[in-house]
């Protein structure tokens, strides 16, 4: 059975490849052509939702069980929901705008630089402490939640939602 740091570490490889794409993707400034920027836009859209479905999901499993366990746990996990937070609300302005727009370029720039600062804070400064203090069971029974959790969370959250475990269950 996979650990919660299998189930993260996919979740992961999955946005860091998304981010790849968009990062290199065409652009209206590299001359992309409408289908392109349609392309890029959707590719947006899916980002947002995966990204919204994971951290309602961490939201509500995680980041209580870095509180818990670790002795920094308040500190890196307010570090974690804000990071996350932040990422809600740039994902929200990059939704309303048009992919021709010079500042759906400069929203994406941001939501890459803060998407993988945000996966190298969780893998390098939490996920390590945490290993230690979660028995084998334990990251699986939090495997078990979060993968549960974001099948059932919303595809798309309110920029200003609290990150509090039971403001993330509702579909918005």
């Amino acid at each position: 059975m996979p650990s919660v740091f299998d189930v993260l570490s996919h979740d992961h490889q999955e946005v860091k490849q998304m981010l790849s794409e968009l990062e290199s993707g065409p652009t209206t400034a590299t001359g992309a052509t409408a289908d392109q920027l349609a392309l890029r836009k959707k590719m947006v859209e899916t980002l947002t939702i995966e990204e919204s479905r994971h951290e309602a999901a961490e939201e509500m499993h995680f980041w209580p069980v870095v509180r818990e366990r670790l002795p920094e746990g308040d500190r890196l996990a307010d570090q974690g929901i804000s990071q996350e937070q932040e990422a809600r609300e740039t994902l929200a302005r990059l939704d309303r705008a048009q992919a021709a727009d010079p500042e759906f370029e400069a929203l994406l720039a941001d939501v890459i630089g803060a998407g993988r600062d945000h996966i190298a804070f969780e893998e390098t400064w939490v996920w390590p402490g945490l290993r230690t203090r979660l028995s084998e069971a334990e990251a699986s029974d939090l495997a078990v939640k979060i993968e549960r959790a974001k099948k059932t969370r919303p595809t798309r959250l309110h920029p200003h939602t609290p990150a509090a475990p039971g403001v993330q269950s509702g579909i918005f």
